[in-house]
């Protein structure tokens, strides 16, 4: 990914962690765009912009770490940047993982699927947009935490209900395949959620430090 890194290197003053989160964040949002995109046809197409997607947030990532260690002076403090970009970057892992796991056990994306996948671009949005504001205003971006909160919770309540749904759809010995696929591919839309949740609250710890 030697482009990431031009782009970050030319387009920054040293020590610049906001612009490398914000990059992140973008990055995120581009994935689970996509990832909402190969839940509605399952179109391959979709899935290598995830997995695109996924390698070059690693490659920030990995700018941002070396950043880290290279700089004595950071915007806040070094354990919510390390936190904020780590949890941005196991949501994007749980959507690859996601149709990785889709495409190896040959399953199609169902409507829970897609609905999981829905609110985690609307979460994805809403941590976007809180991280590109975090540091002119604070108070907005944490408004855009609070939002992006509410929706991974419906996203872990149709989890929920996709187990349901799932396990009383058994009616023969083969379905428990088909069952046990599935609740790996819902299992990984949940973690993302689950991240998605902890940016969140990342971004809110460091609000309450700057105001």
């Amino acid at each position: 990914m030697p482009r990431l890194r031009q782009l970050f290197r030319s387009s920054r003053p040293d020590g610049d962690f906001i612009l490398l989160l914000q990059q992140q964040a973008a990055k995120t949002l581009e994935g689970l765009r996509a990832l909402e995109a190969y839940s509605r046809d399952g179109n391959r197409q979709h899935a290598e912009v995830v997995v695109r997607a996924e390698a070059e947030e690693d490659e920030l990532r990995r700018i941002l770490i070396d950043e880290l260690n290279r700089s004595f002076v950071t915007p806040f403090d070094r354990e919510d940047i390390f936190a904020l970009s780590r949890a941005l970057d196991d949501v994007l892992d749980y959507a690859y993982s996601t149709v990785d796991e889709m495409e190896i056990l040959k399953v199609e994306p169902d409507p829970f699927v897609h609905k999981m996948a829905r609110l985690l671009r609307e979460g994805a949005e809403e941590l976007d947009l809180a991280v590109q504001t975090l540091k002119t205003r604070p108070q907005v971006a944490n408004d855009h935490a609070v939002r992006a909160k509410l929706i991974e919770n419906r996203a872990e309540k149709v989890y929920r209900e996709a187990l349901v749904h799932l396990f009383d759809g058994i009616t023969a010995l083969e379905d428990v395949v088909y069952v046990l696929k599935m609740r790996e591919v819902y299992r990984h839309l949940s973690n993302a959620a689950d991240r998605g949740d902890e940016a969140a609250n990342v971004i809110g710890d460091i609000v309450v430090k700057m105001t």
